[in-house]
C-alpha cells in the first residue's frame, strides 16, 4: 500500500475508557438512591444534561461530574448539600485515577504502522486530562503528532487535512465511535475504519454505512495490520 496517513482515536480504541465511566455512573445511582426512579431511568435524564453541557463545556471526567451534580440537584428528593456535591466530584475524580487498560496487541499494532506510514493521534476531550491520559499509555512515542480537539466533526477532519496539505484519499480515520470516528470523516472525504468496542459509550452511536473500499469493520485493533 502507498504510505498513507492515519489518524487513529484514543479513548476506547487503544485503551479502555467508557467502563470507568460506567462505573461512576453507578456509584452516582448509589449516591442518589432515588425511591422511584430505575438506573435507566437516572441514565436518561443525564444523558440529556450531558448533551447540552457537551456542546457549551464539552468532554472530560470533570465535566461528566458536574453533569452529575446538576443530575443530582435535579432529581434528589430532599435537601441537596455541600457534602452531596463533595461525594459526587469524588466519584468522578476517581476516573482519572484508574489505571490505563491498553488494548491487546495496540502497541505491536501502532510499531508496525508507524514503520510503514504515517500515524496521528487524533482524540476529542479535554486537553489536559487526554494529554496525561497519552503520557501514562506510554504510547506517544509511536506517533509523529497528537491532535486534543474539542469535537470530531466534518470541519474539524477537513480542517486537519488542509493544515497538514494531507490528500483526503490517502487519509484513513481509525475509531472505535461511529458518531466521532467513522461517520464525519467518511463525509470530509476521507476513508475510515471502525474497530469495534461493545462498551462505546451510547452518546457516540449511530449508523454506519456498508463497508466499501473506503469504509472497513475490523473486530481488534491488531486487525489494522491486514488492512495497512
Amino acid at each position: 500500500m502507498t504510505r498513507q496517513w492515519v489518524l487513529i482515536d484514543a479513548d476506547d480504541t487503544l485503551w479502555e475508557n467508557s467502563i470507568y465511566f460506567e462505573q461512576a455512573f453507578d456509584e452516582f445511582v448509589q449516591l442518589l438512591d432515588h425511591p422511584r426512579l430505575s438506573p435507566a431511568q437516572v441514565r436518561e435524564i443525564l444523558d440529556s444534561i450531558e448533551i447540552e453541557s457537551i456542546r457549551v463545556n464539552g468532554y472530560g471526567a470533570k465535566n461528566f461530574g458536574r453533569n452529575m451534580q446538576q443530575c443530582f440537584r435535579l432529581l434528589a428528593e430532599r435537601p441537596y448539600t455541600d457534602d452531596d456535591a463533595r461525594a459526587v466530584m469524588q466519584v468522578a475524580d476517581r476516573i482519572t485515577e484508574q489505571p490505563m487498560k491498553i488494548f491487546d496487541g495496540v502497541e505491536q499494532t501502532l510499531a508496525y504502522l508507524a514503520e510503514r506510514h504515517h500515524v496521528t493521534l487524533c482524540s476529542k476531550g479535554h486537553p489536559e486530562e487526554q494529554n496525561q491520559k497519552i503520557d501514562r499509555s506510554g504510547l506517544r512515542r509511536h506517533f509523529d503528532g497528537c491532535h486534543v480537539v474539542r469535537e470530531k466533526d466534518v470541519a474539524t477532519y477537513r480542517g486537519l487535512v488542509q493544515q497538514t496539505g494531507r490528500e483526503p484519499r490517502k487519509t484513513w480515520m481509525v475509531g472505535n465511535s461511529p458518531r466521532s470516528d467513522i461517520n464525519p470523516a467518511l463525509a470530509a472525504g476521507l476513508g475510515a475504519v471502525l474497530v469495534r468496542n461493545p462498551n462505546t459509550w451510547s452518546l457516540e452511536q449511530e449508523e454506519i454505512p456498508p463497508p466499501s473500499q473506503r469504509f472497513v469493520v475490523v473486530s481488534a485493533f491488531m486487525d489494522l495490520r491486514e488492512l495497512f
